[in-house]
């Protein structure tokens, strides 16, 4: 949908995800949405060196959010939440749940 603004698909995929997880990791986001981790990985880096993400540490992870001194933040959320709303329902629900813990062994699937 965003796609002729960002310039890609996977820049919108990035900030999508963002938007609705807070925060994530290139190989999160790519499998996430079944793409290249490298192709997501160059947007990250992209968005960060412009001054929209930030990232940290975390072991051998690098966990990427906005940046909340972002001067566009604001606008650049609400365009994202609007955008969203031209995804299907599955997509949303599926975006939307963050599910990190891992299952219960006990718990059946």
């Amino acid at each position: 949908m965003l796609e002729p603004l960002l310039g890609s698909a996977n820049a919108e995929r990035v900030l999508v995800f963002l938007l609705a997880r807070k925060e994530g990791y290139g190989r999160e986001i790519a499998r996430f949405f079944e793409c290249d981790p490298d192709s997501i990985q160059k947007q990250l880096v992209k968005f960060e060196s412009g001054g929209v993400l930030v990232s940290k540490s975390l072991g051998k992870t690098r966990l990427y959010q906005f940046n909340p001194r972002y001067p566009f933040l604001k606008e650049l959320k609400e365009l994202l939440e609007k955008a969203t709303i031209f995804y299907t329902q599955e997509e949303r629900e599926q975006l939307f749940m963050n599910r990190r813990r891992p299952r219960r062994s006990s718990k059946p699937l």
